[in-house]
């Protein structure tokens, strides 16, 4: 296995995503780390983006509205996907053992978990709406 030499910048964007729970697009993250690294390119942010997802660090969220975002909580859980804004969201559900072992029953594989994520709209954008 090849030992990936340490960098400040990468260290900067996975605290970056730490620190945050709005599951951030790589612009977005682009725009955070500039403020401590003038001189970054988006080409590096990216980079190293692709990189932690690759190494198990970050998740990667591709929603289907809009960019992808990055979430660096690992932990099982469901998202809510604002289909007006593109906002994602956490939800305080408790992930669901029932799910995969309905799912097994349909599967010759063997399912070990999921990801899932539901779409509406958002409290923001439901006043906006009833406007």
């Amino acid at each position: 296995m090849k030992v990936l030499k340490y960098s400040r910048q990468r260290e900067s964007i996975k605290s970056c995503l730490m620190g945050r729970r709005d599951h951030p697009t790589a612009d977005h993250v682009y725009l955070s780390i500039r403020e401590e690294y003038p001189n970054i390119s988006l080409g590096t942010v990216y980079r190293n983006l692709n990189l932690l997802v690759e190494l198990g660090e970050v998740r990667k969220l591709s929603c289907g509205y809009g960019p992808d975002r990055f979430d660096a909580d690992l932990s099982p859980h469901y998202h809510f996907v604002c289909r007006e804004c593109g906002s994602v969201t956490d939800l305080p559900l408790e992930p669901s053992s029932r799910l995969d072992e309905e799912a097994q029953r349909c599967c010759c594989g063997r399912i070990d978990s999921h990801f899932t994520y539901f779409y509406g709209l958002c409290q923001e954008c439901l006043k906006n709406f009833s406007q």
